[in-house]
């Protein structure tokens, strides 16, 4: 592979880290500011009058923090670049089979059990939202006023450090770019947010809750599917470690 600067390497997690940080706290960054009037002015708009309004507010929505589902694979890839530096190679590779492999099977059940609750939420937001005027109007106490701005600010946020991250692997060691299934993983995070912006965009925004709805399903499959190729990826570096530690001891062993 060449000379590998750690500095770059370093800083590339760190920005990861940051990312993920941002996205898993995205549901108590987002959210929360009062809702009341535009609920009042929606429920005019549909013939409906509501007395005491003020406890309705903003919510934070599910797919910016869905995002770290898919994140928590490129987070644990890049985290094996970073271990390689501390440990040494034969160490390096027996660990990173059998730790990538518990690692993937806790990433497809968690990313399963959120998957049922999009899929869940998401029925209900669409089943309130067709059934007006009363069930709409819940849907609009519970979802319809999505803080499109605010969310935009952390998915900005989000891409510039996972586009630093990027840059950082490629200056730490350019023939990441010859690694294809790395390169894809890059490419997964980063169309994941801007494709989760535009979905922010792309309706009105008392709609904008079941398409970010519908974006964090998409991205719990998506986080799926990368922890089953994590999974089939570990088995041959636990074949191989297996193989290295019988040769050892039939070396060591002089009654073999």
């Amino acid at each position: 592979m060449g000379a590998l600067r750690r500095p770059f390497l370093l800083l590339a997690m760190l920005a990861l880290v940051l990312a993920v940080g941002v996205e898993v706290g995205a549901g108590l960054l987002l959210g929360g500011s009062d809702a009341g009037p535009a609920l009042a002015g929606s429920a005019a708009d549909l013939g409906v009058e509501v007395a005491d309004v003020s406890g309705v507010s903003e919510p934070s929505g599910r797919g910016t923090s869905y995002l770290a589902l898919v994140d928590a694979a490129a987070l644990w890839t890049t985290g094996l670049f970073c271990l390689g530096l501390v440990l040494p190679e034969r160490i390096h590779g027996r660990v990173q089979g059998i730790a990538t492999l518990i690692f993937s099977i806790v990433l497809i059940i968690v990313a399963f059990l959120a998957l049922v609750i999009a899929f869940v939420e998401l029925s209900i937001m669409v089943s309130l939202f067709l059934a007006p005027p009363f069930g709409t109007l819940a849907y609009l106490a519970l979802w319809g006023f999505f803080p499109v701005g605010d969310a935009a600010v952390l998915l900005g946020l989000v891409l510039l450090l996972k586009l630093a991250w990027a840059g950082l692997l490629l200056l730490a060691q350019p023939k990441f770019i010859q690694n294809k299934g790395l390169v894809l993983l890059i490419g997964t995070s980063l169309l994941c947010t801007v494709v989760l912006e535009f979905l922010h965009r792309l309706v009105p925004v008392i709609l904008v809750s079941i398409l970010d709805d519908l974006g964090a399903l998409v991205f719990a499959v998506i986080a799926i599917i990368w922890a089953l190729v994590l999974l089939i990826g570990a088995i041959p570096a636990i074949v191989k470690a297996i193989r290295a530690t019988a040769a050892l001891r039939a070396e060591t062993d002089p009654h073999r």
